[in-house]
């Protein structure tokens, strides 16, 4: 005979309480402690490109190693470096090279770090997160990134390899006579930061799309499924938050810097990716309100589906009221003095009463609009 093919780990899984209730997604959101030395590993592999540019040329180039890309500084054109795969020494030699000071590598070599803004040394440093969307576990990732925008460079340092969302601004410098290609470094900064700023809304599209699935979830029905579907969203709604928040502060700061390294003309284009992070910031909100709502409204549910059934109880206690008492009556163990007992027509009058008195009472219930 020939055994089923049982699978234990299919099974047992559910018994591990942080994967049956997702305690695991809290843990990775609630870990953040800047007081606690980084323990970042090592990338295995670094990719460094390189986009070499004025009005007239581009040139689009890759390493493998970052002592490549040391003789782009001060070479009279633009030029944006981006590194991919984090390693201590590969930093330094950069950050050495290019005047970063030591307390910006810390920050480009930190994790879970606040998105922030700084001006050190001709350096201007932001650091914040992109964000992507998880279609198959349905969370929020992030991916930390540092810009470094100096005198005609830009240099960007980015966890993973594999991916970002810089493809639409590699499209518009491989086009000649683009705006990014006449403007200047500081540009090509607002460029990256615009970029990522819209990339929040494409995230924050996916989580709106399953807020409303799960809405109308809601309305047909609800169990406990459901309240497990709303822990999980305004856990994923947090780190949203947490990314959005501290970018509407780095966009305010660059407005208000007076570094040289600031074109005024490009001051504008920060304006315009700060009402972006606004919108973003209240949309958040907006978010984190209807998901209060929602909570609130599958508590509402189960207090109705609750008075619902202690409704029918009550009912149904009620009905059966007239024929205990009428049954309780006949049963009584004497007879002296009580002659309806022995009736002939007794026994089918006790029984006649005990279903016209339940109807009667259904119609005056039904009259008084009580179900």
């Amino acid at each position: 005979m020939n055994m089923p093919d049982i699978k234990p780990g299919k099974y047992l899984r559910y018994l591990v309480l942080p994967s049956l209730f997702g305690t695991q997604r809290t843990k990775e959101i609630l870990i953040v402690n800047p007081t606690a030395v980084p323990e970042r590993e090592e990338a295995q592999e670094v990719s460094v490109s390189v986009f070499d540019y004025n009005n007239e040329t581009l040139e689009e180039k890759q390493f493998d190693n970052v002592e490549e890309v040391l003789g782009f500084k001060q070479n009279d054109r633009i030029s944006w470096i981006n590194i991919d795969g984090l390693r201590k020494t590969d930093i330094e030699t950069v950050c050495n090279h290019f005047g970063i000071h030591p307390l910006l590598m810390e920050d480009i070599l930190s994790m879970n770090q606040r998105p922030k803004m700084d001006e050190v040394e001709g350096i201007l440093f932001c650091l914040l997160n992109m964000l992507y969307y998880n279609e198959e576990s349905h969370t929020v990732e992030q991916e930390q990134i540092s810009v470094a925008l100096g005198k005609d460079f830009v240099i960007s340092f980015q966890e993973d390899a594999k991916r970002d969302v810089f493809d639409p601004l590699r499209h518009k410098l491989r086009m000649q006579n683009s705006k990014i290609r006449l403007a200047g470094a500081d540009y090509l900064c607002y460029s990256m930061l615009d970029v990522i700023v819209d990339n929040y809304f494409l995230v924050m599209e996916k989580l709106g799309e399953r807020i409303e699935l799960l809405e109308e979830e809601l309305i047909r029905k609800s169990n406990t499924q459901s309240l497990a579907k709303i822990t999980q969203l305004r856990k994923e709604l947090i780190v949203l938050k947490r990314n959005i928040a501290p970018v509407r502060d780095i966009l305010s700061s660059i407005q208000r810097s007076e570094s040289d390294l600031l074109d005024d003309r490009t001051t504008k284009y920060f304006k315009d990716v700060y009402d972006h992070i606004i919108q973003a910031y209240d949309l958040s909100e907006n978010y984190r309100d209807i998901m209060v709502s929602m909570q609130d409204l599958y508590i509402n549910n189960v207090n109705l589906r609750m008075n619902e059934v202690m409704k029918v109880m009550a009912i149904v206690t009620c009905l059966l009221a007239p024929a205990t008492v009428i049954g309780g009556i006949f049963g009584m163990n004497f007879d002296k003095n009580v002659n309806f007992f022995h009736h002939p027509w007794g026994f089918f009058t006790a029984v006649a009463l005990m279903l016209i008195i339940p109807v009667w009472m259904l119609w005056a219930f039904r009259r008084r609009g009580w179900f």
